[in-house]
């Protein structure tokens, strides 16, 4: 900016020589406020960004840095070995409070760094390095703002062996590539009539290694860590709620002979739409339960629901704004894909496997759970509700979310307390996947196109 500065003096400069006649005192106001102009417009131009927040999270298999700002992040990542080292180059940005602060969050627990350094590289460079105690896999992203949030750049920074494994968009990637070159051959089979997201489904299925006849349940225990989830009005938090019945319904499912039980998250910490996921198909899962107890606007609402993805939009109004509130992070992927970068063709294939294979699985799983829910608890809505929740998206399990009673209602907040009702909650759901596999087993998609 300081060179179009230098240009626009320079050439209103040449404009007053020009007329050096007419050059009186009272064109004097006219020259200081041209200046002037040029001056502030400078100023807008130059003003750095500010950064409002920056927050550190930990897993045991990735550390998230989010920087909150008032204006985009014009950022660069980079390497460095002997030390290892992630460099972060921000451009235009203020050395705030909040980031001066950030090397004092980094916990000498952390896995993966150190410490953090932080100094003016360049004038309008400010460079963030994280000093590493392991081999690591840096990744980098912007999120928009949302209602509570202005816009963020985040920084994971992943183990070495997870990341291939974590990465939200590796795998379907790699199917994506693999099912568009064998698209001709797809059409040329015995049932090239069928519609082709089927095909596409159904080679994607023979893709996958032969099942065991162990199955893998998923169980997400919704929010965590920074984000509490909905509060009661009596104290409770979500994220409590949701991990006490997970863990509840995991050691239930590992007293079956033929079930296995995994969480998503096992302790209060943040764990990001995609990760959720992507952790659910890295551990083989046939069946992903994402377990909620959410609030509403209207404090009378009350009971348990049962959601499953809907491709055309919520149902009703109260699945509307629950998705909302679901979906205020990662906004922009699917199915563990960011669909912003794909070709129309890709965007078509991963829709097509995102939200139409296992729909008629999910549903089905669904209508069992509820059903058992029914016989403990009020239901909310006595129908299967249908939302587009952003943890449901993965492609090749059946996923449900269970919202198991409203936070925001007295009666249902003091229930959801106890262990009694936990306990409930927890069996009723395991009856209903047992029902579910019993009359439409997860795994026998697998089994009849493999035989085919």
């Amino acid at each position: 900016m300081s060179n179009t500065l230098a240009r626009n003096t320079k050439s209103l400069t040449m404009a007053i020589r020009a007329h050096r006649p007419f050059c009186t005192l009272s064109f004097l106001p006219l020259l200081l406020a041209a200046l002037l102009l040029l001056s502030l417009v400078s100023q807008s131009v130059q003003a750095e960004t500010m950064v409002s927040a920056a927050r550190i999270g930990s897993t045991p298999d990735y550390t998230r840095f989010t920087l909150e700002s008032d204006i985009p992040i014009q950022y660069s990542l980079i390497m460095l070995d002997n030390p290892g080292r992630v460099v972060i180059d921000l451009e235009n940005t203020a050395l705030t409070s909040s980031l001066k602060n950030l090397p004092n969050e980094i916990k000498a627990s952390d896995p993966f760094v150190k410490a953090i350094r932080i100094g003016r590289f360049k004038p309008h460079i400010l460079r963030l390095v994280f000093d590493l105690k392991a081999d690591v896999v840096p990744r980098a992203f912007t999120i928009d703002p949302t209602h509570e949030f202005g816009h963020r750049l985040v920084v994971d920074i992943y183990a070495a062996d997870k990341a291939a494994e974590l990465g939200p968009h590796d795998e379907l990637d790699k199917l994506v590539s693999s099912l568009t070159k064998r698209k001709p051959a797809l059409e040329s089979t015995d049932d090239s009539a069928a519609p082709i997201q089927h095909k596409i489904f159904r080679a994607a299925q023979r893709a996958k290694p032969h099942p065991t006849r162990i199955i893998i349940v998923a169980i997400d225990a919704g929010h965590g860590g920074k984000d509490p989830g909905a509060p009661g009005p009596n104290g409770a938090h979500e994220k409590d709620i949701t991990l006490a019945i997970s863990k509840k319904l995991k050691a239930k499912i590992n007293q079956e002979p033929n079930m296995r039980a995994v969480l998503t998250r096992d302790g209060d910490y943040y764990l990001s739409l995609p990760m959720r996921r992507a952790k659910a198909r890295r551990l083989n899962a046939d069946l992903f339960v994402s377990v909620h107890a959410d609030a509403a606007k209207r404090k009378s609402a009350r009971g348990s629901s049962v959601y499953t993805l809907s491709q055309g939009g919520a149902t009703s109004t109260m699945a509307s704004w629950l998705a909302k509130n679901e979906n205020s992070v990662d906004s922009n992927l699917m199915g563990g894909i960011d669909l912003v970068s794909k070709s129309s063709d890709i965007k078509e294939i991963l829709i097509d496997l995102s939200l139409n294979a296992t729909i008629n699985d999910s549903t089905a799983l669904a209508q069992h759970v509820l059903n058992e829910i029914g016989s403990i608890n009020r239901l909310h809505k006595k129908q299967v509700e249908r939302a587009p929740f952003a943890v449901l998206k993965s492609p090749d399990i059946p996923s449900i979310l269970v919202e198991t009673a409203f936070l925001s209602n007295p009666d249902d907040e003091k229930k959801l307390k106890t262990n009694s009702f936990q306990n409930k909650m927890a069996k009723a759901m395991l009856t209903g996947i047992k029902r579910y596999l019993a009359t439409s087993p997860a795994l026998a998609r697998t089994s009849i196109a493999q035989a085919e």
